[in-house]
């Protein structure tokens, strides 16, 4: 399996290699970027997740048993970061950024990568851990931020951000068409489809362009907090939870692909926009995006060891 990872991250590490080109040599305004990010994360990327999980034969999927590994592996790995939060040293905005750090991932390179390795099959197991992942990664998140944030949210406030993340929304419409049987028409779907294709490359793009190094080096601790969390904690949870539940071949694999993801640029966004710690969310993102690059090929190789992926 090592060796079709690889074969799958390549095209990923050279799109998301070429916008961090792109954006150093000025080729596009600087304006554009945030724009682009924007159109990818309230538009193209809800119409692949909606489209994904209506359309989906999740008949030969095992959904019940891949959602549950990933919602209990991400739970446990929470509640992990909050126990060690006081020997981490740091303030409650730095805290929030260790923690998304700690839990949250990149869409756009999961999604592409599964689809890689599986096909159809891989988007359709993608579609089903961004429907589990996404809104149980977004309820720990702000609630997080709701406590340690410089932004206190209350109740209500809490309900808005959650109620408004387009990436909950498009995926609970599209498990509703799902269970409901109600087809999309196929015009509505093609346009779907194309709209939801656009999301991968450009997403990467915007990924590469928003690499930033520079802020990790002063926070080293928290870096790599954060990124022994993700690549070692979470990977191990979700094994220990696959086996409980009884998760293996292509889903298996998708699932450890998924909690090993590094954290997504969209995290910098709720650091700003939730009062956390913007400037080391960059940071801790810059760092994981190039350690997933060996990560993720020696998690897949070293838990193939234990138990078959």
């Amino acid at each position: 399996m090592t060796g079709p990872v690889l074969l799958a991250l390549m095209p990923i590490v050279i799109v998301i290699a070429l916008g961090t080109a792109l954006r150093h040599r000025k080729f596009l305004d600087g304006a554009f970027w945030p724009q682009a990010e924007r159109l990818g994360y309230y538009v193209l990327l809800p119409c692949l997740f909606f489209n994904s999980l209506a359309t989906a034969d999740l008949r030969a999927v095992p959904v019940t048993e891949l959602a549950l590994t990933l919602v209990v592996s991400t739970v446990a790995v929470a509640g992990l970061v909050l126990l060690i939060r006081p020997v981490l040293n740091i303030d409650g905005p730095a805290f929030t950024s260790v923690f998304q750090g700690s839990v949250r991932f990149n869409n756009y390179v999961g999604v592409t990568l599964a689809a890689g390795l599986f096909g159809a099959q891989g988007i359709a197991l993608a579609a089903i851990c961004n429907a589990s992942i996404v809104p149980t990664v977004n309820v720990l998140c702000v609630l997080v931020f709701a406590r340690h944030g410089r932004a206190r949210l209350n109740g209500l406030g809490v309900l808005k951000q959650l109620v408004s993340n387009p990436l909950i929304m498009s995926s609970l419409v599209g498990i509703l068409f799902q269970v409901l049987g109600i087809g999309v028409h196929p015009g509505i779907g093609a346009a779907l489809k194309t709209l939801g294709g656009a999301s991968l490359p450009l997403g990467l793009l915007c990924v590469g362009a928003a690499l930033d190094f520079g802020t990790a080096r002063q926070w080293v601790g928290p870096v790599v907090a954060s990124s022994a969390m993700k690549f070692l904690a979470m990977p191990v949870a979700t094994a220990v939870a696959a086996l409980v539940f009884g998760l293996h071949g292509p889903a298996l694999t998708t699932a450890l692909m998924f909690q090993a993801l590094p954290c997504a640029s969209s995290a910098y966004i709720l650091a700003r926009q939730l009062g956390g710690d913007a400037p080391l969310m960059a940071g801790i993102t810059a760092t994981q995006t190039v350690i997933a690059v060996v990560a993720l090929p020696l998690m897949l190789l070293g838990l193939g060891l234990v138990m078959p992926v």
